[in-house]
């Protein structure tokens, strides 16, 4: 049954519907790929697939339109993949399930994949609308957005021909972006040695969850909580006050989320239960009040378990917490031009213990200035190279540029004052856009990005505000009907 067949326009949400029963997680493209080759060959027209996989589908122009300037819309397939733990998902096989609530649809347990299954909706229902005179329009989907956007690094210049893009990956309606930062991923490996747990011990596992996460790029600037820095600094303590010994500390993601959960998994001596309860609580209290409204429902939870067989060294356990005490995390710098823009960022994203006595820590940097991306990248790769850990840097792309100037900037402009009687804001956006990687190889191309209203995307709270893409649709049509001929 469907659940979003009486929302307008009626096109847009079923095929918003039909997009999140297909698994598309990033990396793992293959089913959507497949559906949108399958719905160009049903329509009778042009598609192609790069050797990336990046797809493009041609809609040839209206009848009387063949003057116009060819634009292209531009979405990518992939989506984050976040869910609560323990939520029983199945990324690679089971769909996702809308629900509305209040004007905005949800889903529950995970990420809805409105980032950028609207984007896909809105282009597919402009493919199958015949009704709505156009100049020639080429639609690019481009794969892995969200995990290294390597689609658009691998996309060839001439996969496409129109030099007017109009990107529909923002979370914003009403706003029309022409800038964005870049970003760059600096990974760290400390290698431990395992030893036995001390005699007489008890093990504990801790728990922290219920912080809300977040897009690095869009929210960074909020001051959510980090469960990774919290729990670290919660760790420190313990191993200062009680010598604790560490067995397993993980938490987090996706490197472009700010992380919601942590676990760790120590032992201490069995003399000090009470207190190392005691002290968790009161770190609890210490922590729910320096966060307050920001975040409501952080919990920390406290359970005895059987004790592991082995635990980290001490010098590679202290080594490990200094370096996330240390490690920045958050805004580093505003921007002098635009005001309230974050200028340059960075985010510790994820720590995970690897088979091979490997700890892995994944961060992530951006900033709209080139220099300050790898000052900031290399002060992180520092923090924890000088001790001990192998770290790197990898996964860079551009930021793009604003222009103010820009010809397809004021056709939007004009449209949506025309539409809703207001004038939309302009701005730049701290989260990357495959826009600056597109920019980077093609020049010429006239570039802007627009969307409707998504909240808490990258996140299990993940919503999708439903007047926001009837407004969105309206626009879109508004802005090819106004594009002028060559």
């Amino acid at each position: 049954m469907s659940v979003l067949s009486n929302l307008r326009p009626e096109d847009v949400w079923r095929y918003f519907e039909e997009i999140c029963k297909i698994p598309r997680v990033s990396k793992h493209e293959e089913k959507i790929k497949r559906y949108l080759l399958n719905f160009a060959a049903e329509h009778n027209l042009f598609s192609a697939e790069d050797k990336t996989g990046n797809i493009i589908i041609i809609k040839p122009p209206s009848a009387g339109y063949e003057k116009k300037k060819c634009v292209v819309l531009q979405s990518h397939m992939d989506m984050v993949g976040e869910k609560i733990a323990g939520h029983p998902h199945n990324w690679y096989s089971d769909p996702i399930i809308p629900y509305i609530t209040d004007g905005w649809v949800h889903t529950i347990g995970t990420t809805l994949g409105a980032d950028d299954g609207i984007g896909i909706a809105v282009q597919l229902a402009l493919l199958a609308n015949n009704d709505i005179k156009t100049g020639r329009i080429e639609y690019l989907f481009t794969v892995d957005e969200e995990s290294g956007m390597t689609g658009a690094k691998n996309l060839s210049p001439d996969f496409f021909t129109g030099r007017i893009l109009i990107n529909l990956d923002s979370e914003d309606e009403g706003i029309i972006y022409i800038g964005c930062a870049g970003g760059i991923e600096t990974d760290a490996f400390l290698t431990y040695k395992p030893e036995k747990v001390p005699e007489g011990s008890s093990s504990y596992k801790i728990m922290l969850k219920g912080l809300r996460g977040g897009h690095s790029g869009d929210e960074i600037h909020k001051g959510y909580g980090n469960s990774l820095k919290i729990m670290a600094e919660l760790l420190a303590l313990l191993t200062e006050k009680y010598r604790i010994r560490l067995n397993m500390f993980e938490g987090g993601n996706i490197r472009n989320a700010i992380p919601r959960e942590a676990t760790a998994i120590i032992t201490a001596n069995g003399s000090y239960n009470g207190s190392i309860t005691e002290e968790i609580r009161n770190f609890h209290t210490i922590i729910k009040e320096r966060y307050k409204d920001l975040e409501p429902a952080i919990e920390l939870i406290i359970t005895h378990g059987p004790l592991p067989d082995k635990v980290m060294d001490l010098d590679s356990h202290r080594k490990l917490l200094e370096a996330f005490s240390e490690c920045p995390n958050g805004v580093i710098k505003w921007s002098k031009e635009m005001e309230n823009l974050v200028e340059t960022s960075t985010n510790l994203a994820s720590v995970r213990i690897l088979e091979d006595n490997r700890i892995k820590i994944v961060t992530s940097q951006r900033s709209s200035v080139d220099s300050e991306k790898h000052e900031i990248a290399k002060l992180v790769s520092d923090c924890f190279a000088m001790r001990g850990a192998e770290a790197h840097s990898s996964g860079e792309y551009p930021g793009w540029e604003p222009n103010i100037n820009s010809e397809i900037l004021e056709i939007t402009r004009k449209s949506y004052k025309k539409l809703f009687g207001n004038e939309p804001q302009v701005k730049a956006i701290h989260a990357g856009l495959e826009c600056g990687l597109i920019y980077e190889k093609n020049r010429d191309v006239d570039m802007i990005s627009i969307g409707p209203t998504i909240k808490g995307a990258h996140t299990p709270d993940e919503k999708l505000n439903i007047e926001s893409v009837g407004r969105l649709w309206e626009l879109l049509i508004k802005i090819l009907q106004n594009i002028p001929e060559e």
